[in-house]
């Protein structure tokens, strides 16, 4: 599961079940086995489509670096097909604003789905992997998909000490092998030995390990019985980010919930963990309505819209998680006015014309990167150590591995309190 250059906002509004005698005038004595055939074939369905997302990323994410928004000499490796140059639109003819920006979405390199969320996600990322020196992490990246982001960091004069986990459907993860086995260009950056499963689907390396399944049966992989399932060479004590770009966003809020409470149930306590993410929000307002109407069609429900739906719900979200430390959530508009510096803005200004900055200012205020971090439990002993580290440190050195986080503009370190009387977060910096 990937981002799609369409973010999916979708709800079940008016939607049929696929299968035989689902819909109107269907029949309604189908027995049983005939019901259940209908719900595996609805499942695999509405999977398929969830799968396919990962080309749609593709195909943006190459229109973004063929017209110089992004710099990855590894994407074109994984295009399934060849790249489709995403013009920005011109503002003609007499439709209505909303389907003027519905077609910007689609049609955009620059808008959320490509560009900031990957100067976004790529700035947290690096953040955490070179604060500390060259104190070994872990990362792992939630429906992968063809991300590059490792090949990218193995590839710079300094590549990070990280262990790296990408989990994804096996469809999407034996395409991904098949591109690594037959590319030297992404081989070169993999440590032997490498091992890849007779099924093609699962790679495994000292730093770099794809695995395949659905996130949906974590709890069951690799074992029974149902609980914290534990996935391969996964290290339960090293300072862990989890990732999931548009991924958590298609699973039922419970589930979604259940994976990333599954990975927090087996990290050590005393074990720094993150969480980013990045989602659609606002499918309350005008726009946000009719963006879910319009891509009903795709057959991609974003289940967790609904309940995450705000900068507020996303941060309590964290929280919840055991992200108690520090943390934000901020929309793209926000990310791209604070985290993007000047120079880079005026770069990126000569390579197209936009029309519609306006528009485009708006679908930046319907998806947001959220991220939160807990230190992990300190022993009596371990803080005694600490406590001297902090001593013998200067004023400009790194305490904590979140130090460059904190630094971070939208970042707070007060967790949210709920008003009820209110109905939103209250707390310092909150909302």
């Amino acid at each position: 599961m990937a981002a799609a250059h369409i973010p999916n906002l979708l709800t079940s509004y008016n939607a049929r079940p696929l299968g035989r005698g689902r819909g109107r005038g269907g029949h309604g004595n189908l027995h049983s086995e005939e019901r259940e055939e209908d719900l595996d074939t609805t499942r695999a369905l509405k999977d398929k489509i969830v799968q396919g997302t990962d080309n749609d990323a593709n195909v943006s994410r190459m229109s973004a670096v063929e017209v110089g928004y992004l710099h990855d000499p590894y994407a074109r490796l994984f295009a399934a097909v060849g790249s489709q140059r995403r013009f920005p639109i011109i503002n003609r003819g007499p439709d209505s604003v909303l389907i003027k920006m519905l077609y910007i979405l689609a049609n955009n390199p620059f808008i959320p789905g490509t560009y900031v969320r990957t100067r976004a996600i790529d700035k947290l990322v690096e953040e955490f992997l070179y604060s500390q020196g060259s104190t070994r992490k872990q990362i792992i990246c939630l429906g992968a998909g063809s991300d590059t982001r490792y090949f990218r960091l193995m590839s710079r004069e300094q590549p990070p000490n990280v262990l790296y986990h990408e989990l994804d459907f096996p469809i999407n993860t034996a395409l991904k092998i098949a591109t690594i086995q037959g590319a030297p260009s992404l081989r070169i950056h993999i440590d032997d030995p490498l091992f890849v499963l007779s099924t093609d689907t699962e790679l495994h390396a000292p730093d770099y390990h794809i695995h395949a399944i659905d996130l949906r049966t974590l709890d069951r992989a690799y074992g029974q019985p149902v609980g914290p399932g534990k996935l391969s060479h996964v290290d339960p004590a090293l300072p862990t980010l989890l990732i999931s770009e548009c991924c958590l966003t298609y699973l039922a809020p419970d589930t979604a919930d259940a994976v990333i409470k599954h990975f927090m149930g087996n990290f050590s306590p005393t074990t720094p963990a993150a969480l980013i993410l990045y989602e659609p929000i606002n499918p309350f307002d005008s726009f946000g309505k009719v963006m879910i109407a319009n891509l009903a069609a795709r057959g991609i429900v974003m289940q967790t819209i609904q309940k995450y739906h705000s900068l507020d719900a996303q941060k309590e979200r964290l929280w919840s998680y055991g992200f108690i430390d520090g943390g934000g959530a901020e929309d793209v508009d926000f990310l791209y006015q604070e985290w993007v510096d000047e120079r880079e803005k005026k770069r990126i200004g000569r390579l197209e014309m936009l029309d519609e900055v306006e528009e485009l200012n708006l679908l930046a205020k319907h998806y947001c990167v959220a991220w939160g971090f807990r230190e992990g439990k300190i022993t009596q002993d371990a803080a005694g150590k600490a406590e001297e580290r902090v001593e013998a440190k200067g004023e400009n050195e790194e305490t904590s591995i979140w130090d460059r986080w904190r630094a971070l503009p939208g970042t707070i370190e007060a967790p949210p309190v709920r008003d009820n009387s209110q109905s939103s977060l209250t707390g310092r910096n909150w909302g």
